[in-house]
């Protein structure tokens, strides 16, 4: 593809950990960058400390980077990165569409699936701001290693080459490398149901069912977002590529991931609430797994290990219920 030029002013939408992050990359590439941040103490530590303490602590951010509590005062942006949680976005990008330019490129930064609707952020964008040009960025990146530097690689997934290049030039680095494709909902799919299976393998170690089970468990998980992804139109290769299986190999592994240490928690014999009121982060694949067994039901796509994860968080099944269950399923051909 053809090198593009970045964005000359971009605005972050959302203040969290990956926002702070994606932010300091545009502002390390000399693009003039704001954040928009729900939390006017988040705002403040930016602009005063360079620091974002509350999702970030200990990071220090390029001082050129702004914030600010008011979403209007990000409306501004040439283009914007939309960082705010999958299940407020709507909402989010109601309330920013009358201060932007109508077909400003938005590029989607959120992992997950609209609960309410079943419908992935493209869809959305596509019905709250159709004049918007959308992208999608995702791909196995924790935000700290990429605040730190460390080497990280991604997908850009948009149907317009050019716009891609674009914003590859704006937040792409060394250490943060940018793959494009124009397989927008391959990138979408995988970026959700991956949190939904990190849950699943947190369950595994909490329960200390071994390497080996968590091993399984991953393997036949990404079977499973294969067959759905399949069905949805995505392409096996975008699956198998960082947004998907990469994406599911780092969520589904460490405990840096929310959703991986949020089933970790679950394994261990902890409710659902007492995680949750714990944290001040989202684990996006609580919201996500009933909305992937709905769409794998209407489409008739067999997915056990994502069904299990709606029925656990959903306080339907216990965790030895739904382990006996998974384990007790007909032997059959791989392929299936």
């Amino acid at each position: 593809m053809n090198d593009g030029a970045p964005f000359r002013k971009l605005s972050i939408i959302g203040g969290g950990a990956w926002g702070a992050a994606l932010g300091n990359l545009a502002a390390n590439n000399g693009v003039e960058t704001t954040i928009w941040a729900r939390e006017p103490e988040v705002a403040a530590l930016i602009n005063k400390r360079h620091e974002n303490a509350v999702f970030l602590p200990g990071v220090k951010l390029n001082p050129a980077l702004k914030a600010t509590p008011a979403l209007e005062d990000a409306g501004g942006g040439e283009a914007f990165l939309l960082v705010a949680p999958v299940q407020h976005s709507r909402a989010v990008m109601k309330a920013l569409r009358p201060h932007a330019r109508p077909d400003a490129p938005v590029a989607l930064c959120s992992k997950g699936i609209e609960q309410s609707t079943g419908m992935f952020l493209s869809a959305v964008v596509a019905e709250v701001w159709p004049e918007a040009v959308p992208a999608v960025l995702s791909g196995p990146s924790f935000a700290r290693d990429v605040a730190q530097g460390l080497p990280t690689a991604v997908t850009l997934a948009c149907a317009d080459e050019a716009l891609a290049a674009r914003w590859i030039a704006t937040i792409g680095a060394p250490h943060f490398r940018l793959y494009y494709t124009d397989d927008v909902i391959g990138a979408e799919i995988g970026g959700a149901v991956k949190n939904v299976l990190a849950i699943a393998a947190g369950v595994v170690e909490g329960k200390g069912l071994g390497e080996s089970a968590k091993a399984a468990l991953i393997a036949r998980g990404f079977a499973e977002f294969q067959r759905l992804g399949v069905a949805l139109g995505a392409r096996r290769e975008t699956l198998a590529g960082l947004s998907g299986l990469g994406d599911l190999i780092l969520t589904a592994t460490s405990k840096q991931s929310r959703n991986m240490s949020l089933g970790f928690e679950l394994g261990r014999g902890r409710s659902l609430h007492e995680v949750l009121a714990g944290r001040n982060n989202v684990s996006e694949g609580v919201e996500t797994a009933p909305a992937v067994a709905d769409i794998a039901r209407r489409l008739g796509v067999e997915t056990p290990i994502c069904a299990a994860v709606a029925d656990l968080v959903a306080g339907e099944r216990s965790v030895d219920g739904l382990i006996a269950d998974l384990l007790s399923r007909p032997f059959r051909a791989e392929r299936e």
